[in-house]
């Protein structure tokens, strides 16, 4: 299973410019699953990941991490990585 993780919160300006680009790879990818958390709000998960900036995007195949993505990225660069790991 493949899971692609968005750290971010609301008070982050590139956390939202990323939101619409995450928005549109959900559409692109039905086999992916796709979860959000809000550092503020999920310090745990943060935590756990050794998130200290943000926004932080991992893809997880089968709960191991491949791809960690530190800052904003391109949709190509997100949409390159996932299909890389579906392979």
């Amino acid at each position: 299973m493949l899971t692609v993780k968005k750290f971010s919160a609301t008070w982050c300006g590139p956390c939202r410019a990323l939101a619409p680009v995450m928005n549109e790879i959900k559409g692109q990818f039905d086999n992916v699953k796709f979860e959000e958390y809000d550092v503020d709000n999920s310090p745990e998960e943060a935590q756990q990941y050794s998130i200290t900036s943000i926004p932080v995007v991992v893809i997880e195949k089968d709960g191991v991490v491949i791809e960690r993505f530190q800052g904003l990225s391109s949709k190509m660069a997100y949409t390159n990585a996932i299909n890389e790991a579906i392979k």
